[in-house]
């Protein structure tokens, strides 16, 4: 059955466009025609912008030139916490509600250089803040394989984007998952680079030692296409890392795959489960190795997690205080300004985000709660790094359930849960990606799950070849 222009990857849009088969107006006016027409029921976009006449035009002159980059022309989504010059960057907030970028974060600038097109920002959690995206301040983007249940979070609007085809691909930024547990509840391919691999020059920060930007795509060759464009050291973020930072992981012809059973043995569906394992034993059918790791520390990962990331938040949010820019609500005197501005502006899990990581840094409490999750993490790598002698990936499932309905994890607590595989690369800094692997039935609804690997730090592009075994792809 032949695709309509929006359903294309872009590694496909790319090699049509080069064929002349149709044009970048073409390619551009599928995608916005789908986003106007579907969006008021899935509010993956909070934004939608205007055709770039301009932009459309020079991309079409370098891909008939001969010369372009493949993402010349091609369509992306932009989650709201990415700085493009000009507009509207809320990041899903009350507080920034007005506030527009007055330059491109790093990111932006380089897709721009290689000719895409932005079709507008999309939906998430306030500030990053959340696993549902039920936390936007304008309301929750809605799965679009079944509309009661959550696209995941905080990047649900951009996976709800690609997998509604409304974009060819999106970019998310990841503090603890927020980019694989989307893809996973959406069918999508999606990478958390290493730490300092991306620059966060113009991400609006949740947490500035976890957070990082990445791709959100239909396919393991274009999430790679994209973290080649952006991959790369920036003067304009001192913690951006160079090509070399980081000894080369060598892998052989076959991989060595780790799996520490002791951290599967309860809290994950048990379809869920099936599939994971009817997916390492397909990859062991192909040659690849299957070896116990263990991870002990691991079973800690979200309570250190819920640590150092609030304590990193309250301490970027702190800019945010009706002063200097954003929300400024008035009172009778300063306290009263700073009082009504923030709780105004910041919604519920925001505040409680806020003084959680205010009590861990707080006088009489750092060396209880923060310092000794400090040194959690780093023992956590430290595992890691042993596991990774005998292995050269360590899998998980992406998330312990499929997509769940909205409402159905309002306790707190349960919703932090569906972070339990993820955070730990973040805490690392370690690379990981999710890949389809098959979907489970809820209710009647066929709904996608996702396997989960994470490498050593700085080999991103083993994620890109353990990925692509997965999904059957050649890249």
């Amino acid at each position: 059955m032949t695709k309509s222009l929006n359903e294309l990857s872009i590694i496909e849009a790319a090699s049509a466009l080069r064929a002349k088969e149709f044009s970048v107006r073409d390619l551009w006016d599928a995608c916005a025609n789908a986003a106007k027409e579907r969006n008021p029921e899935l509010n993956a976009f909070l934004e939608l912008f205007e055709a770039d006449d301009a932009a459309i035009e020079s991309a079409q002159k370098r891909i008939d030139s001969g010369h372009a980059p493949l993402l010349c022309g091609i369509p992306l989504a932009m989650k709201d916490n990415i700085l493009i010059e000009g507009k509207i960057a809320s990041a899903a907030s009350k507080m920034l509600a007005n506030y527009r970028a007055t330059y491109d974060a790093t990111v932006t600038k380089k897709l721009k250089e290689e000719g895409a097109l932005f079709v507008g920002r999309t939906n998430m959690d306030e500030f990053a803040m959340g696993s549902s995206t039920e936390h936007s301040a304008y309301g929750p983007a809605k799965n679009p394989l079944d509309t009661s249940r959550v696209p995941g979070g905080s990047s649900g609007g951009s996976s709800a984007a690609v997998a509604a085809n409304l974009a060819l691909a999106a970019l998310g930024t990841d503090t603890g998952g927020s980019i694989r547990q989307p893809a996973a509840h959406t069918g999508l391919v999606g990478m958390k680079p290493t730490y300092g691999a991306v620059s966060r020059s113009g991400l609006i920060a949740l947490g500035s030692s976890l957070d990082q930007a990445g791709p959100l795509t239909k396919s393991v060759a274009d999430a790679k296409l994209l973290y080649d464009v952006m991959k790369g050291s920036d003067p304009l973020d001192a913690t951006t890392i160079t090509s070399d930072t980081y000894t080369k992981k060598e892998a052989g012809a076959t991989l060595r795959i780790g799996v520490p059973r002791h951290l599967l043995a309860e809290g994950i569906d048990e379809d869920v489960a099936a599939q994971f394992e009817s997916t390492l034993a397909a990859l062991e059918a192909e040659g690849h190795t299957l070896i116990d790791v263990s991870l002990p520390t691991s079973g800690y990962a979200l309570p250190v997690y819920y640590v150092i990331m609030p304590a990193e938040a309250s301490a970027n949010l702190a800019r945010f205080d009706g002063v200097r820019y954003g929300l400024a609500e008035r009172g009778g005197t300063l306290l009263e300004d700073y009082v009504k501005s923030r709780t105004s502006g910041f919604g519920t899990e925001t505040i409680r985000r806020i003084l959680l990581g205010t009590f861990v840094l707080s006088s009489g409490y750092i060396d209880a709660y923060y310092r000794k999750a400090d040194q959690a993490r780093g023992v956590l790598r430290a595992e890691y790094d042993a596991a990774f002698e005998s292995c050269d990936v360590i899998a998980f499932p992406t998330t312990p359930s499929p997509a769940f309905k909205f409402g159905d994890k309002s306790d707190p607590v349960s919703m932090y849960l569906e972070d339990i595989f993820t955070v730990t690369a973040n805490l690392t800094g370690m690379p990981a990606i999710s890949v389809p692997m098959g979907n489970v039935e809820r209710d009647g609804v066929s709904l996608p799950t996702g396997i989960h690997f994470t490498a050593p730090l700085g080999a991103d592009d083993l994620l890109f070849r353990i990925g692509a075994l997965v999904t059957g792809e050649t890249l």
